[in-house]
């Protein structure tokens, strides 16, 4: 009953037995470690989501009134993309696209439920399962990179790019940053035993995302740790917490900098770190070149209401969007092109007025937070809509937002 003297509005849940809580709070660990291998279909991750649907609304999941907004939003967001595939869903993969596009928006409902409830235990569970899974998929992606194991660098590389167990090294890179976040926490807070875990954890982790090689994942861990960094400092409680939140980070950079000028001294990655790093990328630059399709493809949609259909743009174009906020009008019309940054920007706007909030949970509600804000930046240059962490962060923040309401309420 420790969490239900510290999670405030947690209390609903304890009503379970405690064999029922156990096994509630094994399968969130499980889908969060289980997120970390996606190269096959249907993935562990469906299987253990589903499994975890129906044990949950087996053993008791409330559907509350304040997530009607959302479940409305990604109703009629997936309406948009069903009206606008009738016209080409017998093309290859589009219903493929839809049912997936449906499942994630379950999900999303799903994770805000669980959340919602006996919030301060699942969210760890949680987090220990991502740490857990993002390990595996580095772990991989860097014995697939240095060839560590017969055959691995076929399977576990890309273009020379680190994947592990992911089919794109930009998703990995992607998906490894809140679990880095995590062990960041760790490593700039916690105890030394626990520190030095973490810092080797978060080591293994920034390399695979180096190795990747996604200008994104990259951008995207150096902002979200700094934003998540300042945040921390903003809400410590006390002045030597925040200085050494300050000293332990910049022992972090010193360290990450001397790491990554070790790693340039081999000649085929520092080769390949050139090539990424330039922002002068033939697919990146000219009329039809990534930012050219965003204006192009913008000017299409506003004439376009109910669009062209899912995965249909590269029909008009040389490659896909890359930008979810133009894929949602592309594929969904307007009826998805308005849904999508809405669920997007009101959870980003909502988001910010719980930072200050001193729930149990509020170290990793910033994580999760800053992460989740690195996504949105990040859905404006590549196509992040069928990302499985990203609904799943989309889903923690409502859950967030409904448990610390309760949990003020109840303090």
């Amino acid at each position: 009953m420790a969490y239900a003297a510290t999670a405030g509005g947690s209390l609903p849940a304890m009503t379970a037995a405690p064999g029922v809580l156990a096994l509630q709070r094994a399968l969130v660990w499980l889908v969060g470690a289980s997120g970390a291998i996606v190269f096959i279909e249907p993935s562990p991750y469906e299987l253990s989501t589903l499994a975890a649907c129906l044990i949950f609304f087996a053993t008791g999941l409330r559907m509350r009134l304040v997530f009607v907004p959302l479940l409305l939003l990604l109703f009629l967001l997936n309406v948009g993309y069903t009206i606008s595939a009738v016209a080409v869903f017998d093309r290859p993969n589009v219903p493929n696209w839809i049912a997936t596009s449906w499942y994630m928006a379950i999900t999303t409902v799903f994770f805000a439920m669980v959340i919602s409830e006996d919030t301060e235990a699942r969210l760890d569970m949680l987090k220990r399962g991502l740490i857990v899974g993002a390990m595996i998929a580095a772990t991989a992606a860097l014995a697939g990179y240095f060839n560590l194991v017969p055959g691995g660098r076929d399977l576990l590389t890309l273009y020379d790019r680190a994947r592990g167990t992911f089919k794109d090294p930009n998703v990995l890179g992607a998906f490894l940053i809140l679990p880095a976040l995590f062990a960041l926490q760790s490593v700039v807070s916690d105890r030394f035993g626990k520190s030095l875990r973490s810092t080797i954890a978060f080591g293994i982790m920034a390399l695979a995302i180096l190795l990747a090689f996604s200008r994104a994942a990259w951008g995207g861990l150096v902002l979200t740790s700094c934003l998540m960094l300042a945040m921390m400092v903003l809400t410590s409680r006390s002045q030597s917490q925040r200085s050494r939140i300050i000293v332990m980070a910049i022992v972090a950079v010193v360290l990450a900098v001397a790491l990554v000028a070790v790693l340039l001294s081999f000649d085929s990655i520092a080769q390949m770190f050139k090539q990424r790093a330039s922002f002068d990328q033939s697919y990146d630059t000219g009329r039809f070149g990534r930012f050219g399709r965003h204006v192009l493809g913008a000017e299409m949609a506003l004439g376009l209401p109910f669009g062209i259909g899912p995965l249909q743009f590269n029909r008009y174009f040389p490659e896909d969007t890359h930008n979810s906020y133009l894929n949602a009008f592309m594929s969904g019309g307007w009826l998805s092109g308005i849904c999508y940054p809405a669920i997007v920007f009101v959870t980003s706007l909502i988001g910010f007025r719980y930072v200050f909030v001193r729930a149990p949970w509020q170290r990793t509600y910033l994580a999760i937070f800053a992460a989740f804000l690195g996504t949105v930046g990040e859905s404006f240059i590549i196509d992040t809509d069928h990302w499985r962490h990203f609904w799943m962060m989309l889903g923690a923040m409502w859950g967030m937002f409904v448990a610390a309401e309760r949990w003020k309420r109840a303090t």
